[in-house]
Formats: structure tokens, C-alpha cells, sequence
């Protein structure tokens, strides 16, 4: 259960903490006191959407944080699934927004992302509010509640891994369904690309090689005179020598000397060291020159050649590794095409077969629905009974339709308040009141099926007033016997109710909102249950009702 919720600097809310107990725990409080900013700092604490606009005015960030206790064990094995180890049973979960909209989670402690908070957030309190009353109104929507009643998870996961086989199996038989002409036209194309590539024996590397060379026989003379001079240095002339044979004497000179001054024979071994270097040298200059030797028609081929290159580089991809790749891919295409007819009959054959097994799987789910219908149908009209609607027809329509990610099955509900009446949409016939009704009883009946141990109910009373919303207060303190409930409410037959009572309040001091939460008294329950049945001004008469509200309240 949700034993604390702190919040600090949400909307008007500066500091609040509330201590929440076992049972019914109504909120109450004047429209526009700060009640909605409660719950929506519960959604943020559960790692809901959030918004920068829920920071406080002037402050730098928000903060929320709720502590759970008492939880059952699986989620206390969720939590450790994620590396939490919850301590003494419970869960603290916590918060930050800052102002720039950025958000920052823990669990006990620890940093965690807004989705495992998410995660754990839903094994641990559930919220229903206007927007589920709405869903009411839309037939799309009221599978899912069935198929909560008929807990058929792992039936719907089976269906949907053969449903997403035949989906599959029927795009690929669609592609290789090409017509004729499209087809021949295609395969002609793919043939002269593949022609065309294949011609051109591509390496890679090819156009920077050729490029270099260009280059080089371009610059030919230039590169043959330093050649020559530097070749003139090494070898000499007829009169005078040559760098290498002046090196080699002088080598052999130190060499005799160091016979009687062995100090000369480390600089003899270097100059004779040089020599066979500018040997190598020497050698390295007369290949150098020999590559200069070529014939003009060479430099016309490789111009031929790179202007090749240049085109179907334009044409198929700039580099020699984009023109091959795509080379490649004209080949499985065309392999593809020639062989699509065998290829278009072996899809054919899968999709008959995944369509036939996710048709047996949706039929056993449309059994299972049909069942978990029945059974819904006729706890949730016991519910509306006991929540002044006595003469409420509630069923569930199911009917076939074409196979979805959902199964075989659209499904409504429908409901008849008046006696003789056949059961319509609710959509068209339900009014505010019984809407609100009618969803609190789907929830009640749901419970069963929930492991969370908190249940908040936001304004369930809207559209409702009298008799019927004293006996929506008694389910909800029924419910509360099972489970922790948190209500917010206007309704004072509902507040009466509960076990636990706080007014929300708000407040302007200096130019300044602020909203405050308060634990109430007997004696302050008294008063606030006469305000919101007189309004503003408190009589003895409404505080007398209030307490006889309170006295039988208590004895329900």
C-alpha cells in the first residue's frame, strides 16, 4: 500500500506530505484547491509523461517521492529482478524535475530510468479517472477489459507471434507478385547494368592508381631532369667522379690508416656503410628513370580508361567499391525475379499455413472471450444493482470480423437502464451519472484480477448525487477492505465513508498560492462534510446531517 506521498514544489503545492492509511482515504477539498495536483504528482512519481510546467513558479525543480509497504511478492521479485532490494518489504520511490524539464528517478536510493519506474509503478497502484469513463464510449477499447476478465495474456501472445508470421508471409508473396511487363522490363534493365559492370573488370584502387600515373607522364621531362642531375651527382662524369666512387675511396683510405690508428676504424666502417647506400641509391634512380620510358598511346588508354570509370561512376556509385556493391545488388535482384515465381509459391504456401494456425489460435481466443464475456456480464450488472441502478441491463456483444493483431472478435458493451428496453451502446444511451457508475463496477469486478495494492479513484462521483452516491460510497469501502483506496471526491455521502480524510486547501499569502494538505479531526471531518453539503456557509442543520452521515457511515 502507499503509506507516504511527498511532493515539493508542484504547481501551487510547496511542501505536502501526506500520510496515508489502510482502507478508504478520501480527499476532499473546494474545485480548483490543488486535489488534481495530488494525483498528478502520483502519475509523475509512477514515471508517467510529465511536463516543465509542473515545476512550481521560481523554483529550480520539483520533487516527489511515495513509500510503499506491505507488498506482496511478486512485486517485491520484480523489484529485485531490476536490483532493488526492497527494505523491510517496502519500495521508496523518488522523483526530480527540474525546471528545464529534465528528470532524474531512484528506487531505494538508487538511480533508475523513468521506465523502470514505470514498470514497478504499475504492479503497485493503479489510477482511474474521467478519461477511463471515456473509454466507455469507445467500442475499441472494451477488448481489452474483457480479456482482463478471461486473463487470456498468454493466449493473445500466441495468436499475435502466428498472426505476425502470415503478415510477414503475405508482404513478401505481394513483392514478388510483379506484373509481367513491369517484370521483363525490370529483368532488361538488370541484365545491361550487370553487363555493363562486369565489362569493366572494377578493382578497387583502380582510379587512383591510373590518376597517379596521368600525373607522372604528365610531368615527365620535369621528373626526367632532376633525375639526370640527381643520377650526375652519384655516378660522376669521364673526367670527374662520381658521389659513390668518391665515398668508396674514402672508405678505403680509412680503412689503411686505421691499420696504425684503430680510433679511425668506426668512421672507416660508416663511410663504407654510406657507400653501399648510395649504391642502393644509385640502383633506385636508374628504375625511377626506366618507369619515365612509355609510349604516348599508354597515356591515351589510361585517360580511356579513367574517363570509363568517371561514367559509371556517375551512374552506379563514385568509387569502385559503391560500383561493385551495387553490382552485387543487381545480381541478387535479378536472381530474385528469375526465381520469384518459386519463390512466390513457397510464400504462398507459408502464408496459407501461419494463416491457418493463427485462425485456430483465434478461435480458441474468441471461445475464451466469449466466456470471459458472460462471466463479465453478469458480475458487473450485480455491481450496478448495488450501486442504485436495479433495473440495469449490462451485456457484452461479440461479434467476428476480418483477423487483426487483436484476434478474430470486435466486441462492445452494451447496457438497458429502463425496464423493456433492449440494450444498446452505451454511448448512445448512458448518461454522465451512469457512465461513472458503470466504470466504477468494471473496476470492482477487475480488482480480482489486479495485484496492486493501492486503488485511486479520481472524481469517481461525477454526474452522480443522492442515494446513488451513497452506494457508490459503500463500494468503494468495500473495495477499501481488500485493498488501500484513495478517493478524491465532492460528493459528501462518499466522504463519509471513509476511514481516513484529508482537505486539500488553498491559500494566497503575499501575492503567493499555496496549497496545503490536512489530516482531519472527527470534528473537522464534521465541518467539512457540512461545508461541501450547504456550500460556504456552515448551519447547525448541515452540521447536524453531517454527523448523522458520519454515525451511519460508520455503521455500514
Amino acid at each position: 500500500m502507499l503509506s507516504e506521498l511527498y511532493i515539493e514544489n508542484i504547481a501551487v503545492i510547496e511542501k505536502a506530505g501526506i500520510q496515508f492509511r489502510k482502507g478508504l482515504n478520501i480527499l476532499t477539498g473546494e474545485t480548483g484547491a490543488g486535489k488534481s495536483i495530488v494525483i498528478d504528482s502520483i502519475h509523475a512519481v509512477l514515471g508517467e509523461r510529465t511536463s516543465r510546467d509542473l515545476v512550481r513558479t521560481g523554483a529550480k525543480s520539483a520533487f516527489v517521492s511515495a513509500s510503499f509497504d506491505e507488498l506482496p511478492d511478486t512485486v517485491l521479485e520484480k523489484a529485485r529482478e531490476y536490483g532493488f532490494e526492497p527494505e523491510d518489504g517496502g519500495l521508496l520511490l523518488q522523483r526530480t524535475i527540474s525546471a528545464e524539464g529534465k528528470s532524474s528517478c531512484r528506487v531505494n536510493g538508487r538511480p533508475t530510468s523513468v521506465s523502470v519506474l514505470r514498470d514497478l509503478g504499475r504492479l503497485l497502484l493503479s489510477i482511474h479517472g474521467q478519461h477511463d469513463t471515456y473509454e466507455l464510449l469507445s467500442p475499441e477499447l472494451h477488448l481489452a477489459y474483457v480479456d482482463r476478465m478471461g486473463e487470456t495474456e498468454l493466449l493473445l501472445e500466441d495468436y499475435r507471434k502466428e498472426y505476425r508470421e502470415m503478415e510477414h508471409c503475405r508482404k513478401e508473396w505481394e513483392k514478388l507478385q510483379m506484373d509481367e511487363t513491369n517484370k521483363a522490363r525490370r529483368i532488361d534493365l538488370l541484365q545491361y547494368q550487370i553487363q555493363e559492370l562486369e565489362a569493366a573488370q572494377l578493382h578497387p584502387g583502380e582510379q587512383e592508381e591510373l590518376a597517379a600515373r596521368k600525373t607522372l607522364y604528365g610531368n615527365s621531362e620535369k621528373v626526367s631532369a632532376s633525375l639526370g642531375e640527381a643520377r650526375a651527382c652519384l655516378e660522376g662524369g669521364e673526367e670527374d667522379g662520381g658521389a659513390v666512387s668518391e665515398v668508396q675511396s674514402a672508405a678505403a683510405a680509412l680503412q689503411e690508416a686505421a691499420r696504425f690508428l684503430p680510433t679511425l676504424s668506426e668512421t672507416a666502417e660508416r663511410l663504407q656503410t654510406l657507400s653501399y647506400d648510395l649504391q642502393d641509391c644509385q640502383e633506385m634512380l636508374r628504375d625511377a628513370s626506366s618507369q619515365l620510358d612509355y609510349d604516348p598511346a599508354q597515356l591515351e588508354e589510361i585517360e580511356e580508361r579513367l574517363d570509363l570509370l568517371y561514367r559509371l561512376g556517375l551512374k552506379y556509385g563514385g568509387t569502385e567499391e559503391a560500383m561493385l556493391e551495387y553490382l552485387e545488388k543487381c545480381q541478387a535482384e535479378l536472381e530474385t525475379i528469375t526465381l520469384s515465381e518459386e519463390h512466390a509459391a513457397r510464400f504462398a504456401e507459408a502464408y496459407q499455413k501461419a494463416r491457418k494456425k493463427a485462425k485456430q489460435h483465434a478461435a480458441v481466443l474468441s471461445e475464451k472471450r466469449r466466456e470471459a464475456g458472460k462471466v463479465l456480464a453478469g458480475r458487473v450488472q450485480e455491481e450496478l444493482k448495488l450501486l442504485d441502478m436495479p433495473n440495469v441491463r449490462f451485456e457484452v456483444e461479440q461479434t467476428s470480423c476480418e483477423l487483426s493483431p487483436d484476434g478474430a472478435d470486435k466486441l462492445q458493451f452494451l447496457v438497458s437502464t429502463n425496464p423493456g428496453e433492449p440494450p444498446k451502446p452505451i454511448a448512445k444511451i448512458a448518461s454522465g451519472g451512469e457512465l461513472s457508475r458503470i466504470m466504477l463496477a468494471l473496476k470492482t469486478v477487475l480488482s480480482n484480477q489486479d495485484i496492486v495494492g493501492t486503488m485511486i479513484f479520481d472524481e469517481v462521483d461525477a454526474g452522480i448525487g443522492g442515494s446513488a452516491a451513497g452506494k457508490v460510497g459503500k463500494k468503494l469501502k468495500e473495495v477499501s477492505r481488500s485493498r488501500q483506496v484513495i478517493c478524491v471526491t465532492h460528493s459528501a455521502q462518499i466522504a463519509a465513508m471513509a476511514e481516513t480524510q484529508f482537505r486539500i486547501e488553498k491559500k494566497v499569502l503575499e501575492n503567493r498560492t499555496f496549497t496545503d494538505v490536512h489530516l482531519l479531526s472527527h470534528e473537522e471531518r464534521q465541518k467539512e462534510i457540512a461545508r461541501m453539503i450547504g456550500g460556504t456557509d456552515v448551519t447547525e442543520l448541515t452540521m447536524r446531517n453531517a454527523e448523522e452521515m458520519l454515525c451511519l457511515a460508520q455503521n455500514s
